[in-house]
């Protein structure tokens, strides 16, 4: 027969004219030498009407779709498990948890699978108050998105200060690699879009936001972008729209899911959030009656925020023994560290003082003058680095008069270049200090003042200055350096070397100095400041090394500079000084924020030093009283997070720069700082009727119930571990095991023919190394012995998973022939998967099915699990009748994938549905509005009045375009509720036939008597009911436990295997699949055997982790069993049985 007439519908065309594996759906005869084939590709699912010729069939492999169960058992097992861990996420319930090396809370959990990703696409605010782990969130999304196939070109747009603990935390937590792209990067390639050459990427709000780098921005689509502290977004009103908001549209057109954080969402009026939620969805709050509308409904679209009482622990065991919820967020507890300077010191306070302000009025004067407000700036920091320290004001002064003796010589070149251009003020409060300390040089190299003679007195004024700070700090009587002192013996510091202190400046100098006067004192002392690389834990003189030994205790003292303000997670110490106060309160936030944070178990104590004699010592604790008083008064911490919406980041500094310049004298100073802080404002903010949208409280229950959920059908690494040892044959791929540590193998080189699935459409994945260092699929093995984490989502399992499965494609059209020990007569098991997909061609979900169809009896919908018990084995001489019965299609439909498709409906329409609620109200709005314009220009046209027809022209075009945007978006929700069932295809079939031994006498002694079992059940079922748990019997389903137990109280999960003996003796057998889950799920696999089930039945004590016994193989049927005997107290379990069949 030729080649060509082989070829009918149902097979599969694998061979290099395809780069997928094609199902034949139709065959056309194409006159004599050719075929017009309809084909649909197995893993894309999309169409294609191709013409083959002889030539072409010749070199195609034809896979047959006929079954004869004749094919190789082990690899179709292989082949399925390859297709299952393909959409591991549809049942596991956290299975982006699962391969990510975090632990998150019941809010985190929440706020990614409740709301996140039951959306068509992710357009959403994340609003959680401060310290709430948005990273993690953000990245248990990425890692979801990936998983399904739905993010490659991630974006994550951010504060300057915050790329690196992004960086950080997404390659730490989720192995994910982002690049943190700056101006520089952007400048050294030109001609070339770096934002089109690179998937992942971090970038700053205000680079981002640049005329200069909008245009490259635009030319790219993203799959994801994240924005984080997105408030810094919003725009005052649809007239008045900053960069930043622009930037947001910008981002809103250009990607398909996007994700907004902040922890500060509204500044208390509805028309403004209204905006600002438009960059999520211009039409759902086209209008400010949808959001009063979601207030009335305390629900809106897109929009989650949980008040710091919603976020609590899992619950934990206490000392007592009950369990409980503990709050995430523990006491701050400030303390202010007031002094008086005194005599020389003051003096030197003074003096300098007057210098600045001199200094600052002589550069006002001069108005915009670019050298002028170079001055200006300087003045305020040297006032800032007195208000530090000593040592730190005398190495500028000393600076600044060595670069202006030097400058003097290069007078008429300087004269010759403009000082630098100066960021605003809000920008200068986002440098770290190496920053600023280069600005500082290059403001202090070009701004020469007036006349040499001019300079030849600021040189020697400032080196009289200079002494003077010298003469203070030989005297060791500093006023702050002392009580800094005092307080460090007070607080136990010297006495408890394990006691633990953060210890902030502003400043590099200041902290150098104290570096080494701790060190004189017998401190173990290290530093964090912005001159460090970030590097890594093992990296000395980096920040993350740093972090380190600070954590393990080899520092005692940990001195900081802004640098530590972000991307640093130091819980393990709750005591903070700040030496200085920053003149951002932000900072000060930032600052506390390192250790008050979920992961403190202590209240922080807070200690902040103020010089209350000095100007700016008194205005920053008044400034920071009033911030207190004002937090007293709302009850709410939420007061200091907000403090960025009430007062800019540079508020303190033009203030104290006007007082410097004189346009302020003292009795103005405190007003003017304060005029804007007002209980009224924060008020506005933090118990606006838009807070009524917040939750004060989580379904915690439901979230325990989840987590048990998730923690039954995890991927464990067991499973994947046994996977990629099985299917490694069949590539074939050299894993020499280790076995010294879980789970791990030295694997030989990444054969070639892995490396074609790279090349694979969907695939998503970094490309595969030529060879990877030792491996583990355990995450805590991978982790203590740095070795490579092999899990779903890395490249290496990826490859060999999808491998396998092609592999599998033969035997799975054959399929294949089992033994079973549980079937009395041969059954036919077909596995099908099937998809539901929207009207956008998005698959929603996806899964496997599995139908069993037995001789005689009724079909049965089982997991696919159950080829666990079956052994493979060869094909019967003769087919039994079961074999070639009809695919039960209709019984199917009706039992499984209508099911199937109506509970995703539900998941789906609830969401859509208030989507399409707040979409009708606000266009519908926006559209009455127009007819209004419509009405009173045709009014005016009708009394002729000048342009009113221009008007009624425009109020027309308005009219039709929003008739037109309400008409698409109805069409888009109708295409995201408009679900149907698609790719329902039958995957492969085996036969189960009776085990042959089945009635062997030592196996029938062996095997369950189903009375006995039943009494078992229920005495198991009564007693972990009577302990108040949720209990499930899911005997049925053969998972490989009967019972699913679960204490709501603590959150414990037992996955219960029941056995039952009719006399106090006997002997308990484990299926293959009962076994395998017994060695996978030592954390919470249990085993409980009733005895004297024949009289008076009692459960024995249960036995947690029974793969830890000897079990004896049963080789015949590939069971398990042990001996047991109930007569001794507690009941002995023989592990050392005798030979099989002997006495027991």
């Amino acid at each position: 027969m030729s080649r060509q007439a082989q070829i009918s519908p149902g097979q599969i065309l694998t061979g290099s004219l395809f780069n997928e594996p094609m199902r034949v759906e139709t065959v056309q005869a194409n006159g004599l030498a050719s075929f017009v084939v309809g084909l649909v590709g197995t893993q894309s699912e999309r169409f294609r009407k191709v013409t083959l010729t002889a030539d072409d069939l010749e070199r195609l492999t034809v896979l047959d779709s006929e079954q004869s169960f004749r094919g190789d058992g082990r690899l179709l097992r292989l082949g399925l498990q390859a297709y299952a861990l393909g959409i591991a996420y549809e049942f596991d319930p956290y299975f982006g948890l699962s391969i990510s090396r975090v632990d998150p809370l019941p809010h985190q959990l929440e706020a990614v699978y409740d709301y996140l990703l039951k959306l068509a696409r992710v357009r959403f605010l994340l609003a959680d108050d401060a310290g709430a782990g948005k990273t993690i969130m953000a990245g248990l999304l990425i890692r979801e998105l990936e998983l399904r196939g739905l993010a490659e070109r991630i974006l994550i747009v951010c504060p300057a200060n915050l790329a690196f603990q992004w960086q950080r935390e997404l390659k730490e937590k989720f192995d994910t690699k982002f690049l943190v792209m700056k101006g520089q990067d952007l400048r050294e390639q030109f001609g070339v879009n770096q934002w089109m050459d690179r998937t992942r990427v971090i970038t700053s709000l205000d680079l981002a936001k640049r005329e200069d780098i909008l245009p490259g921005l635009r030319q790219v689509h993203w799959d994801l972008v994240i924005v984080d502290e997105a408030h810094r977004m919003s725009a005052a009103d649809e007239s008045h729209k900053s960069l930043r908001y622009k930037l947001g549209e910008l981002l809103r057109d250009t990607s398909d899911h996007m994700l907004l954080l902040t922890a500060t969402p509204h500044r208390g009026d509805p028309k403004n959030f209204s905006l600002f939620l438009q960059l999520l969805d211009a039409d759902c709050y086209a209008d400010v009656k949808s959001i009063r509308e979601a207030m009335n409904r305390k629900r809106a679209p897109f929009y989650l925020r949980r008040t710091k009482e919603a976020m609590v622990y899992f619950p934990q065991r206490r000392e007592d023994g009950t369990w409980a919820a503990e709050k995430i967020f523990t006491k701050r507890i400030p303390h202010t560290v007031d002094f008086h300077i005194d005599g020389a010191e003051f003096d030197l306070y003074r003096d300098v003082t007057r210098f600045v302000k001199r200094e600052s009025a002589r550069a006002a004067a001069e108005g915009e003058d670019p050298r002028a407000r170079a001055i200006g700036f300087l003045m305020s920091l040297y006032q800032r680095r007195l208000a530090s320290s000593t040592y730190a004001m005398r190495r500028s002064l000393e600076k600044r008069a060595r670069r202006l003796g030097e400058a003097l010589t290069r007078a008429a070149d300087l004269a010759k270049f403009a000082p630098p251009e100066l960021p605003d003020p809000e920008e200068l409060e986002e440098m770290e200090d190496t920053e600023r300390e280069r600005l500082e040089a290059l403001i202090e190299a070009v701004s020469l003042t007036g006349s040499a003679e001019d300079v030849r007195e600021e040189i020697s004024e400032l080196k009289k200055l200079a002494l003077q700070a010298q003469a203070v700090e030989d005297a060791g009587s500093e006023a702050k350096l002392t009580n800094f002192k005092a307080l460090l013996q007070k607080e136990g510091f010297f006495d408890h070397a394990d006691q633990r202190l953060l210890l902030f400046t502003e400043f590099k100098d200041t902290l150098d100095y104290l570096m080494g006067r701790l060190k004189s004192w017998g401190f173990r002392v290290g530093c964090i400041h912005g001159g460090m690389k970030a590097g890594s834990r093992d990296e000395q003189g980096t920040r993350l090394h740093a972090e380190q030994q600070f954590r393990e205790g080899e520092i005692q003292v940990l001195v900081a500079t802004e640098a530590a303000g972000e991307g640093i997670n130091l819980q393990v110490c709750n005591v903070l000084f700040n030496y200085d106060i920053p003149w951002n309160p932000n900072r000060l936030e930032q600052r506390m924020g390192r250790i008050h944070r979920y992961g403190q178990r202590k209240d922080c104590l807070i200690f902040n030093f103020v010089a209350t004699n000095t100007i700016e010592g008194r205005v920053l604790q008044r400034l920071h009283e009033k911030l207190q008083e004002i937090r007293d008064a709302l009850d709410d911490d939420a007061v200091f997070n907000v403090v960025g919406e009430v007062l800019p980041a540079a508020h303190v500094e033009r203030v104290l720069r006007d007082y410097y310049a004189g346009k302020l004298g003292d009795a103005d100073l405190e007003e003017r700082l304060l005029r804007d802080v007002d209980e009224r404002q924060f008020r506005a903010i933090c118990q606006n009727a838009l807070e009524g949208l917040a939750s004060k409280k989580l379904n915690l229950e439901m979230l325990i119930e989840r987590r048990a959920r998730a923690q039954e059908r995890r991927v464990v690494p067991e499973t994947i571990a046994r996977f990629l040892r099985e299917a490694a044959e069949f590539v074939p791929l050299s894993l020499k095991m280790v076995p010294s540590v879980p789970h791990a193998f030295d694997p030989a080189r990444t054969p070639s023919i892995l490396r074609r699935y790279e090349k694979d459409p969907d695939w998503k994945l970094p490309g595969l190394a030529d060879r990877y260092p030792r491996c583990s699929t355990d995450r805590e093995a991978a982790e203590t012995g740095k070795l490579e984490w092999v899990t779903p989502g890395h490249p290496l399992f990826e490859a060999i998973r999808r491998h396998t499965h092609v592999r599998a494609l033969d035997v799975l059209g054959k399929g294949a022939t089992f033994y079973s020990l549980q079937h009395e007569s041969p059954a036919r098991v077909d596995f099908y998967r099937a998809r539901v997909v929207d009207g956008l061609g998005q698959v929603v979900h996806e899964r496997l099915f599995a139908v069993e169809i037995p001789e005689h009896g009724e079909l049965r919908l089982q997991e696919p699990s159950l080829l666990g018990n079956f052994v493979p084995a060869d094909p019967p001489a003769e087919m039994p009748a079961v074999a070639t019965f009809p695919e039960a299609t209709t019984w199917l439909h009706e039992h499984a994938l209508a099911p199937f498709l109506d509970e995703t409906r539900k998941d789906r329409l609830s969401e859509v549905d208030r989507v399409s609620a707040h979409v009708e109200l606000s266009l519908t709005e926006l559209l009455q509005r127009a007819d209004e314009d419509i009405g009173r220009a045709a009014s005016d046209v009708d009394q002729k009045l000048a342009g009113a027809e221009g008007r009624l022209a425009q109020a027309e075009s308005r009219h039709a375009e929003l008739l037109a945007r309400r008409d698409r978006r109805r069409i888009d929700l109708d295409r995201q509720r408009a679900l149907t069932l698609q790719a329902v295809e039958r995957l492969a079939s085996v036969l189960a036939l009776p085990h042959p031994e089945r009635e062997a006498p030592e196996v029938r002694r062996l095997r369950p008597n189903f009375e006995t079992e039943a009494t078992a059940m229920r005495v198991v079922m009564e007693h972990e009911q009577a302990q108040g748990r949720q209990v499930y019997d899911v005997s049925e389903k053969n998972l490989g436990y009967d019972i699913t137990s679960l204490d709501l109280a603590s959150g414990e999960l037992r996955l219960i295997e029941v056995k039952g003996l009719g006399a106090p003796t006997g002997t308990i057998l484990l299926t293959p699949n009962e076994r395998r889950v017994a060695q996978d799920r030592p954390d919470c696999f249990w085993l409980y055997v009733v005895t004297d089930c024949s009289s008076t039945p009692r459960l024995q004590e249960p036995i947690r982790d029974p793969a830890r016994l000897d079990w004896n193989e049963v080789t015949k049927v590939a069971h398990y069993y042990l001996s047991v005997n109930a007569m001794t107290k507690p009941m002995q379990v023989r592990e050392d049985s005798p030979p099989y069949g002997g006495d027991s």
